[in-house]
């Protein structure tokens, strides 16, 4: 790999460590729900391993080296380097990498998949292990990975069969897709749910399905699908072999989480609480997803709450089939001034989605009202933190019984010093600068209310039984014809749509969003003009500064896409360029990209203000249309090619000469030094610790952590 390839994939320097500021807002809990919050907390970060565990093979083993290193100097890092002879800049390499690491959870980044490597040469990181036999004893257990560039698929996450690095199907380097898709459609069969799972081939072709949990054997009463552990398959690409269902995955971490969780019930405020906590503990001791299904419908129910929180195997992005989850969870503290301008969004949202450019019979027959509640983070333990959630993500529950939507404040307000503003032209800037998290707050109530909230799925939801007029199908808007398509028994969104599903899902909640934005009484809600049309006054410029920042984020999100496997490695990144090319087809000359020479230097966006309402929206409602039909009728064949026609990236325009121009402009992705809470025994009494924004408080907090 040549020195300018290599240099997309070297650490920040300096990274961007900003701290979530939490203090204010804990501080005016009561004392009960500071220790809920506190063991809460505890269950999230002690899942941390396997995060690490799900990254890849080396960044357990980097983790227990980068705390092995501070606890052996105490934190004095300059008489480290005299011990270990190297330069200033070196140990500066070394820091920054770690807080990286760190902030990522492991050594691929949260927000592209992309492997990072440190800037400093290797002899750095020996000469600093060798000053400590705990150190050196993790070094060694890296096999060299921390800095290894020899086999580039591997610096992406992806399919074990491309030489993509994957470790949701562990030791199985010839594990196929076939065989992955054929074990998963066994699954669906059964009724076993895969979040919670990983995949591993044997030697003699035989199938273990590793399931996380406390037990290392089945439970008493039997796992979700009984007492039987071992199948043979009768049909299919599969047919003879065998699966064996291995619980204890991530066991020991598995027990503490579930141990902190019965602790969290113990200190609920209300029996909603209780039993959501409780339901979690069980669901993490037996590894069983229907009692974790269970804590989530509790979770729908605690509405308003002063500690929020979600705990659980939640996300699938990362997984190359894009169904087994990655372990995140979070605690966090009610905003409620904030939380008002939510909730009014919440009441106005039955009135908003009529205006989707569809007909009833594609939405729900009644929008089921959610909690929408503003937060600020105390803590989230995952391999990155977004700015906005919608959750549960099981289609069965979202469709009849709701979900709950949440935005995160100090996330989305945290900034970095100096940071810099490639792409927005000069003429922009104040406004942008102006009306960014204001825009950005309205976009992300609308994309987690209206673009997760909204939406019919048409299902066959038992044999012979429709959730709609099977004599009579929906007209499709798309044909004029009535539709041919839905999801079988015991389909859903995620199984038909496989690893189209994640991004798909979230390019068409944008697209809601930047049509729901242009609803002028929706900018009045979050304080901004009076309800009527207005392009030129206070509404119309934060509606601006939204169309301007998504063609933006669709800009830079080209350096999450690797022109070597030709593979986009972030789902909302994919989402965002596919946008860009919505705006730039849309014609009218409503958004152009500006440059000088075939350099592309000085690029930026250009976009007519006086057409979003246009040409803008418009193009927005066209995409946003074809996107939900297809995925209410499961028609993957059409709506899979549409989708991936429109995030394909042309090589030589946009692939190499706008990407690079982008990799020259990047910034580093702000990584966060999050709080640590300790309860006193003998008081009940919870106190909070802040760290320093920088690297060395980064690794001091993890250390203090003790996960």
């Amino acid at each position: 790999m040549d020195a300018q390839e290599l240099a997309q994939y070297l650490a920040d320097a300096p990274p961007s460590v900003v701290r979530l500021e939490i203090e204010k807002h804990f501080n005016a809990l009561t004392d009960r729900q500071k220790r809920y919050a506190h063991f809460v907390s505890r269950a999230c970060f002690e899942g941390s391993r396997i995060v690490a565990r799900q990254i890849s093979p080396e960044s357990e083993p980097i983790y227990d080296f980068i705390l092995a290193l501070h606890k052996s100097s105490g934190g004095d890092w300059k008489a480290l380097q005299a011990k270990a002879g190297i330069s200033d800049e070196e140990l500066d390499h070394f820091l920054q990498y770690a807080a990286q690491f760190l902030g990522n959870n492991g050594n691929y980044k949260s927000f592209g998949d992309a492997k990072f490597i440190p800037r400093c040469p290797e002899p750095v990181f020996a000469a600093l292990a060798s000053t400590s036999p705990e150190a050196q004893k993790f070094y060694n257990a890296t096999s060299g990975a921390i800095f290894s560039t020899d086999k580039p698929a591997l610096l992406h996450l992806g399919y074990p069969e491309e030489g993509h690095m994957t470790t949701y199907y562990p030791d199985s380097p010839d594990i196929t897709k076939t065989e992955i898709n054929a074990v998963s459609e066994w699954m669906e069969k059964q009724g076993l749910l895969p979040e919670n799972t990983r995949l591993a081939k044997k030697k003699d072709g035989s199938f273990d399905l590793l399931i996380a949990s406390a037990v290392t054997t089945v439970p008493g009463e039997g796992g979700d699908i009984g007492k039987e552990t071992t199948f043979t398959l009768k049909d299919g690409d599969l047919a003879g072999k065998t699966i064996n269902l291995v619980y204890g995955d991530y066991s020991k971490e598995l027990a503490a989480i579930a141990a902190s969780s019965r602790k969290a019930a113990e200190n609920a405020d209300n029996e909603n609480q209780r039993k959501m906590y409780e339901a979690y503990a069980n669901s993490f001791e037996k590894g069983s997803l229907l009692d974790f299904k269970d804590s989530q419908r509790f979770w729908i129910r605690d509405m308003g709450p002063m500690v929020e929180s979600n705990v659980g195997f939640i996300e699938t992005y990362r997984d190359p089939a894009g169904i087994r989850a990655e372990w995140e969870g979070f605690a966090a503290v009610v905003n409620l001034e904030r939380t008002r301008a939510f909730g009014a969004l919440v009441e106005a949202a039955p009135s908003l989605i009529p205006h989707l450019p569809w007909g009833k019979d594609f939405e729900k027959d009644k929008f089921l009202s959610p909690d929408f509640t503003s937060l600020e983070v105390l803590t989230f333990a995952g391999s990155g933190i977004p700015v906005g959630i919608n959750i549960p993500n099981y289609d069965d529950i979202r469709q009849t019984e709701g979900f709950k939507n949440v935005s995160l404040g100090n996330v989305m307000s945290a900034k970095a010093p100096n940071e810099k503003i490639p792409f927005i032209a000069e003429k922009d800037l104040d406004i942008w600068k102006r009306y960014r998290d204001d825009s950005f707050e309205v976009l992300v109530g609308l994309h987690e209310l209206t673009g997760h909230g909204c939406g019919k799925l048409l299902q066959e939801t038992s044999p012979g039984q429709f959730n709609f007029d099977k004599e009579n199908p929906p007209i499709s808007p798309l044909t004029g014809k009535p539709v041919t398509t839905w999801y079988k028994p015991g389909q859903t969104w995620g199984s038909v749509f496989g690893s189209l599903a994640g991004s798909y899902e979230e390019c068409r909640a944008e697209l809601v969003a930047m049509y729901l934005g242009c609803e002028f009484p929706v900018l009045k809600i979050f304080g901004f003009g009076d309800g009527s049309v207005d392009m030129d006054g206070i509404a119309g410029d934060v509606l601006y500064a939204s169309y301007l920042s998504m063609a933006r984020a669709g800009l830079t999100s080209l350096e999450m896409w690797d022109p070597k496997s030709r593979k986009w490695g972030q789902a909302h990144s994919q989402a965002r360029f596919s946008i860009l090319k919505c705006f730039l087809e849309a014609g009218d000359d409503f958004c152009k990209l500006d440059y000088n020479g075939d350099d592309l230097s000085n690029l930026t966006i250009k976009l007519d203000r006086s057409k979003i309402l246009t040409a803008g929206r418009k193009a927005v409602g066209d995409y946003l249309q074809k996107l939900h039909v297809y995925k209410s009728t499961a028609d993957v064949e059409v709506g899979g090619k549409f989708y991936s026609d429109m995030t394909d990236v042309e090589p030589e325009f946009w692939g190499k000469k706008i990407r690079n121009e982008v990799l020259r402009n990047k910034q580093p992705r702000k990584v966060f030094v999050q709080a640590n809470t300790y309860l006193d025994e003998a008081t009940g009494k919870v106190t909070l610790k802040h760290y320093d924004a920088t690297p060395e408080g980064m690794i001091q907090s993890w250390v203090e952590r003790n996960v």
